[in-house]
């Protein structure tokens, strides 16, 4: 090999980080606002009503609640579950009480009806529905980054995976080219064209490397059976009852044919098994109070934990009571190491489990995988150019076809995704397949973004997309102000921060994009007055 080591990685680097920057650009967009899907939806359904002040309810009363509220709309359940209101700071959301219940299955099906519904825990009174518009919110937005959109599930999986497995070599070759990775981190030279570039992808790159890392490689965990499905296939086969029996072992859930009988009010105290279940806990809360009656086995009271803000929160702790007399039963724990490091792999990614300071910290090292997959393509662009000049000639249309892309996806996809949220408020509320819509106004958006940057000549193209993202995000709380009363006029008052977060956040990208028009378009009259 005539090349050393480390300019081979420069290469492979450099090349791996080209054919899937712009997907995975998108990826980073989308991705990062799922680390605020609560927020988002939120603020996409302004019919909800504004954050209610937390109040601390005994659990036997909102106990003895949920109880007679059963007993009046499921009389015939197969299943009893009662959610018990939390407040805590670590919480993506304070849990709200509610009831759940699942009916006995009718002749000939295997599931029976479900419902739920919410109520006041200081009064009992069920919650009034709202009538919330039709929306995709936080989570189509969320989706679109392991799914993309229009087209087929599987086949997204499967374009996501390999662009993640290039980003892992892109990082691990990014890490061996910059042999002074700690010097990097403290070195930047504004001004400076090509150099001020790779500065700043080395940079933001370096600042969130372990982000960078615990994210690409938590996201192949995610779809394990989708990428190595061989092993799944022969030892449970290939059918879908064969895939279901492998996630009811998996996930410990109750076989199909198991028969129940209608569920009544526990005889035993019900709020004593929580405090027994409570004091074996410690500081993890009660989450959940289920009641369930097998044929042939008598009826059970099951206590769940809340595992919603640690690692491993897909296997919450259970204790178990009969019914009748309050007996602890014993419960078999099928959470094995395996199913740890899963749970704490996907909790690593999903971020659920952080309170509102480490989500915020996720949702900047999100921004800052934006910033170095968009310097990196830029970087590409500039160093290219600057060779095309030097040699006296002109970059042809290969080249010119990378700079259009790179305009339409580093400021045209956060325009469509502000174009998303302007849908949310401008379209019929009554509209038919309203949520659908938003969606395809953002792709509308996406796609004129690219058209305009291929008619413009390049500097203009990113100034004047820049322009449109100032615009596009810096009028959204003026939007909102016309449009609903969930504005910043009411929601800093009442201090509802979720709903005056959004809005706030919004005025910060408008900041960002002014800024860097301000930055390019300064940078761009110097070169010219040199000229």
């Amino acid at each position: 090999m005539k090349e050393g080591f480390r300019q081979s990685m420069a290469w492979l680097h450099t090349w791996v980080g080209l054919l899937v920057g712009w997907v995975l650009f998108f990826v980073f967009v989308t991705g990062t606002t799922g680390y605020m899907n609560y927020e988002i939806t939120r603020w996409m359904q302004p019919e909800l009503p504004l954050a209610k002040t937390p109040v601390e309810v005994a659990p036997a009363q909102v106990l003895g609640f949920a109880f007679d509220r059963l007993e009046q709309v499921a009389p015939n359940a197969r299943m009893w579950s009662v959610t018990l209101p939390h407040r805590a700071v670590a919480q993506r959301t304070d849990r709200e009480a509610g009831i759940a219940w699942e009916d006995m299955p009718r002749a000939g099906q295997e599931r029976g009806r479900r419902g739920k519904e919410g109520f006041d825990p200081e009064t009992g009174a069920p919650d009034q529905p709202v009538e919330a518009r039709e929306t995709g919110a936080g989570w189509e937005l969320y989706e679109m980054h392991y799914a993309l959109h229009y087209i087929d599930y599987d086949v997204a999986f499967r374009i996501v995976g390999v662009c993640t497995m290039f980003m892992f070599l892109a990082i691990i070759t990014g890490v061996i080219t910059h042999k002074k990775i700690f010097k990097d981190f403290f070195t930047f030279r504004p001004g400076k064209g090509q150099r001020s570039w790779l500065d700043a992808h080395n940079l933001v790159g370096v600042m969130a490397l372990p982000f960078f890392v615990m994210i690409t490689y938590s996201g192949l965990v995610f779809f394990t059976f989708q990428y190595m499905p061989s092993v799944k296939d022969a030892l449970y086969g290939t059918s879908q009852k064969h895939l279901k029996q492998l996630y009811d072992e998996l996930f410990q859930r109750d076989p199909v044919d198991k028969v129940f009988i209608p569920v009544a009010r526990p005889a035993a105290s019900v709020p004593d098994m929580v405090a027994t279940a409570q004091s074996a806990w410690g500081e993890l809360p009660v989450a959940t109070v289920m009641v369930r009656h097998p044929e042939n086995e008598g009826s059970y009271v099951e206590i769940t934990g809340d595992t919603s803000n640690t690692l491993n929160r897909g296997f919450p702790p259970r204790m178990r009571f009969r019914a009748e007399t309050g007996e602890p039963m014993a419960t078999e724990d099928k959470n094995n190491a395996s199913l740890q490091t899963r749970n704490v792999m996907l909790a690593l990614h999903e971020g659920h489990f952080a309170g509102w300071w480490l989500r915020w910290l996720y949702f900047l090292s999100g921004v800052l995988g934006c910033a170095m997959i968009g310097t990196g393509l830029v970087l590409w662009t500039v160093k290219r150019r600057n060779n095309y000049l030097a040699k006296g000639s002109q970059p042809g249309f290969g080249h010119r076809l990378v700079e259009v892309l790179n305009v339409g996806t580093i400021v045209g996809l956060p325009v469509a995704v502000a174009a998303y949220f302007w849908a949310n408020r401008l379209l019929p509320v009554e509209m038919a397949d309203r949520a659908d819509w938003e969606i395809h106004c953002l792709f509308a958006t996406w796609g004129w973004m690219f058209i305009y940057a291929a008619l413009r000549p390049l500097k203009r193209s990113w100034l004047e997309s820049l322009y449109i993202a100032v615009a596009a995000f810096g009028l959204i709380p003026l939007l909102n102000f016309f449009t609903t009363d969930r504005h910043l006029g009411v929601t800093l008052p009442h201090g509802d921060w979720v709903l005056a977060g959004f809005d706030l956040t919004m005025l910060g990208f408008a900041a960002a994009f002014a800024y860097m028009a301000y930055k390019l378009k300064k940078r761009w009259l110097k070169q010219e007055t040199r000229a």
